[in-house]
């Protein structure tokens, strides 16, 4: 699993191999189990996670009570917390284990250690951040300005692993539909395949 971690980590910086070897080895790897809450809503984060293997899903109950899905993170995605400075903030959601799931975790606390001992990291970190933020500036322009099918059919192509490993109910939050909505969806698309 820690050759996944190796692999990601060269995309994002310079630092020589026996400098990634040290960071590798520092952080610790957890498997946790499908269900398993990592965060709850309200709660205030201690931790981030990077998947080596299994899904995350993000969630949050909204004011009328209904629960919203607003992500998955899969393989060699960074489920970052963006409010850490703010040690206090509570979390605006949820993230549970909908596989059994291998993850590593990062102490928010304990980074700062880790950046002192290794200054190209900060910078390794922020390149990554500025990735993922463009990916979800990006999605989120997407989804204000597309119809359902349209997203449906984003999904198919970007992410369609997806599809069989989370629930039908989870998907159609995520893309701000009904469950009944989702069934007529997809019926019609893969009608046109045919």
């Amino acid at each position: 699993m820690r050759s996944i971690l190796y692999k990601f980590m060269s995309k994002f910086t310079s630092l020589n191999e026996v400098e990634q070897q040290d960071i590798v080895e520092g952080i610790p790897i957890e498997e946790y189990k499908k269900g398993t809450v990592l965060l709850r809503q309200g709660d205030v984060p201690s931790k981030c996670f990077f998947v080596l293997k299994g899904c995350v899903r993000q969630s949050s109950i909204d004011e009328s009570g209904k629960e919203v899905t607003s992500n998955f993170y899969t393989e060699e995605q960074a489920v970052s917390i963006f409010n850490r400075h703010q040690e206090s903030r509570p979390s605006a959601y949820t993230l549970t284990c909908l596989e059994d799931s291998i993850l590593v975790v990062g102490d928010l606390i304990a980074e700062q250690d880790m950046l002192h001992k290794h200054a190209q990291l900060e910078t390794m970190i922020r390149k990554m951040v500025e990735e993922n933020l463009g990916e979800v500036q990006d999605e989120l322009t997407f989804f204000i300005a597309s119809n359902p099918e349209e997203r449906y059919k984003a999904l198919l192509q970007k992410r369609p692993h997806l599809l069989t490993r989370v629930p039908q109910h989870q998907l159609a939050s995520y893309l701000g539909i009904t469950p009944e909505s989702l069934s007529r969806i997809k019926k019609r698309v893969h009608s046109g395949d045919e």
